[in-house]
């Protein structure tokens, strides 16, 4: 019975000081044609999201939703 108090105290613990995932946030979005507006917004540069598209028939345009990390960065000329 201590054994199984000791063990549900732990996964207690450790729940409770995990940090939350967060969502996914990059600047490009693939769009494919003729799939009723599926996306991937999952690319770093226009030229990765240009890869993708060009092997799956698509084409690339700018994350509307995208929030760069807040704290000094690079100037991006995209």
């Amino acid at each position: 019975m201590k054994a199984a108090l000791l063990l549900l105290g732990i996964l207690a613990a450790t729940a409770a000081t995990c940090i939350t995932a967060a969502a996914q946030n990059y600047p490009w979005c693939v769009y494919w044609n003729g799939t009723g507006g599926a996306r991937n917004c999952g690319f770093i540069s226009y030229e990765q999201c240009m890869e993708t598209a060009r092997g799956a028939g698509g084409s690339c345009a700018r994350n509307t939703q995208y929030q760069p990390p807040p704290g000094p960065h690079a100037h991006s000329p995209y």
